[in-house]
């Protein structure tokens, strides 16, 4: 088993089933996990077992500045930044995509991912293992008129992550004044939609073919901080599928 008892690893959207299957596999690690979210409530009831809960506006950038400020107070730097914050709008085809659903899904897709790496960029740098990763979905491949708002958010967060991915590299492997070995990685992982055990119980009827449970989720988290980052940074990995 992987040993991440030197590690401090925030998840933003924490409250999800993937965010509590990732926060389970990184505490089994032996790592130090926060977990941020919108809901105080939420995260108390879904996450005790972490060792720092903190209720933010991750839209807000001047809050999640004020969360890092906390954060660094508490714990000192992190070392990792899963980003599972999202959320999924639909509509019968162009026509159907509001701009309410548009502006929803590019500030909890998009924004909160711009706020949060920007604000814990240089932890990541300074990090001997510094690693943030996204979830994107299978849809970015094959658009349709009907989830077109959510492919857009989704692509535009991998954008971003590609240009997470380029400023690692500029930093570190990169860097023309001081090249050092890659240690920080920002990857995208991608499925076409997550499942878990006790939501296939609970609807034995609805066909979650392709669907990744969350428990694999929780090792690629893990998995992640053992990779070579010269290997994964600016990586797009579609995670396994039952």
């Amino acid at each position: 088993m992987a040993d991440l008892k030197d590690l401090t690893i925030l998840i933003a959207g924490a409250s999800s089933a993937s965010g509590v299957a990732a926060a389970h596999a990184l505490c089994e690690a032996g790592a130090t996990v926060l977990a941020a979210g919108s809901n105080a409530q939420r995260l108390e009831q879904r996450l005790p077992f972490v060792h720092g809960r903190y209720e933010v506006d991750l839209a807000n950038h001047a809050a999640v500045t004020e969360l890092h400020a906390l954060i660094d107070t508490e714990r000192g730097p992190i070392d990792g930044l899963l980003h599972l914050v999202g959320g999924w709008r639909g509509g019968k085809g162009l026509a159907g995509q509001s701009d309410d659903d548009a502006e929803f899904l590019h500030t909890q897709v998009v924004t909160t991912l711009r706020n949060t790496t920007r604000v814990f960029r240089d932890d990541l740098v300074a990090s001997r293992c510094g690693r943030v990763a996204i979830v994107s979905a299978t849809a970015v491949d094959s658009p349709t008129g009907s989830n077109a708002n959510y492919t857009t958010a989704k692509a535009g967060a991998e954008a971003w992550m590609r240009s997470v991915a380029a400023e690692l590299r500029t930093a570190q492997s990169g860097s023309k004044a001081d090249p050092v070995p890659q240690r920080a990685a920002a990857l995208t992982w991608v499925i076409k939609a997550f499942t878990d055990a006790d939501s296939r119980e609970a609807h034995p009827e609805r066909n979650t073919a392709g669907f990744t449970d969350v428990t694999a989720l929780g090792q690629a988290a893990v998995d992640l901080f053992t990779a070579d980052a010269s290997a994964i940074n600016g990586a797009r990995i579609h995670l396994p599928s039952l």
